[in-house]
Parts: C-alpha cells; structure tokens; sequence
C-alpha cells in the first residue's frame, strides 16, 4: 500500500491506532479522526511520521452528520486523496432493555450507524479502482454470550448489512468492502485485566484477550493489494469467541 492514503476513524487509541500504525508501516499516509484525546491523537501522528509517512489528526464527531462526511474532505485536503478508509469508530452503551433510553438509542445509532454509512458515503464518491473500505464490527454480531448488549449488538449487526451492500454497489468500481468482527481485545475501554474480564476470556476458545495489533493485521490485509478479490465478507478475529 505504499503511496496510499487512508482514514481511520476514531484513531486516536485501541484498535484504531494500532491500525494507523500498521497501515503507515506499510508505506500509508494516515489521517485519523477524534472526538476528545486530542493529545493522544498528536501523539499518533508522531509515531505515523516516525514510520517515515505524513499523519494528521482530524477533530470529527461521527455522531454529528456533517463533521462525519466532512472528514473525508478534509483528508483529501491534507493528503491529496485516499485510497482506505476503515470505519473504527464507535460507542457502546450497554445494560438491561429497560435501563437504555431513547437518548442511548439515539446516540449508539448516531456514531456506530448514522456515521458509518456517511463517512463511507463521501468515501465513495472520493476513491478510484482498488480503493478499500474496512468496517470494524464487533464478535456480538455472530454471538452474543449474556444479556445487556442489545442495542450495541443491534447497531453493530447494521453494519453487516451495509458492507454487503456497498460490495454490491462499489463492486464495478474496482472498490471492495469487507468487515472485521473482533473479540475481546486489549484497550483502556476494556483491559484485559479489569473486573469484567474473566467472563471474556472464558468466552473466548484461547481463553484470553486480543491484541489491538492483532485486529490492525487483518484490517491491513484486507486493505492491501492481496485481497482485491475479497468484498462483502465477514472476518472473525475473536479468539473463538464464535466457535
């Protein structure tokens, strides 16, 4: 992917910035967008120049429609076009049915649906043959271990639809879509040593948590020459948690 340019958003930390990284190691320019670690995102981007390619961090809200679109604008802008765009954002509100309010309903579907297909939209309309779209999903779209994941799996399992769909429609244009489902994984969201922990990585066939470096790896392959005859597929990277 040398001479490449992508967007990752929400790529300030966790798997999107284990993505950026692997993405500017493979001879990608990056633009990543975030919301609030705005010191965090900077200090991506150094680790992107670093790799030898340009990096620059995008303040965008993927709950609000217009910063979501614009984001693609705005890295062309900096970058001069793009080629990859791996939607990695997203929000999780979980508990019991009766304890998540429209406001929660609104908010997940906002970022993890509304801003997806927005930002994928305005790709779209940017990229040229070989362009990759990569989806970051989650392993509760192929298996849901307990209660209180409800709306997160619900607008989780949108995206599927939406991959599948944009195969179909970018196809002709030399342009694939394809989604990555991760298991439990490793991040300050959710550490692989914190109080909920034990019960994911029972879940989990290896019996422990991923590595974000570990989902950056599959989204790199997808986004790399090797897979161009590979769109509207689903890729567990979980461990077995679907097993």
């Amino acid at each position: 992917m040398n001479g490449k340019v992508a967007l990752v958003t929400g790529g300030s930390r966790g798997i999107g910035a284990a993505t950026a990284l692997r993405l500017a190691r493979g001879g990608a320019d990056v633009a990543i967008t975030y919301v609030a670690g705005k010191e965090a995102a900077e200090n991506v981007v150094r680790q992107i120049e670093k790799a030898g390619r340009r990096g620059v961090a995008l303040r965008a809200d993927s709950a609000d429609a217009r910063e979501a679109a614009n984001a693609v604008d705005r890295t062309v802008d900096a970058l001069g076009g793009l080629d990859i765009l791996v939607n990695n954002v997203g929000v999780g509100v979980l508990g019991p049915l009766e304890s998540i309010t429209p406001a929660d309903v609104d908010r997940v579907l906002a970022v993890n649906v509304r801003g997806v297909y927005l930002t994928s939209r305005a790709a779209a309309a940017r990229m040229g043959s070989g362009s990759r779209i990569v989806t970051i999903g989650t392993c509760m779209t192929q298996r849901v271990p307990g209660p209180g994941g409800t709306l997160y799996a619900m607008s989780k399992s949108a995206l599927i639809g939406l991959t599948k769909a944009l195969a179909r429609e970018l196809g002709g244009r030399g342009i694939t879509a394809n989604i990555v489902h991760p298991g439990p994984v490793d991040t300050d969201m959710n550490p692989a040593d914190g109080p909920y922990a034990d019960p994911q990585k029972a879940d989990t066939a290896l019996g422990r948590f991923g590595r974000p470096a570990e989902i950056a790896s599959m989204v790199a392959y997808l986004a790399g020459g090797e897979a161009a005859y590979i769109t509207g597929a689903e890729f567990s990277v979980d461990g077995g948690h679907a097993a």
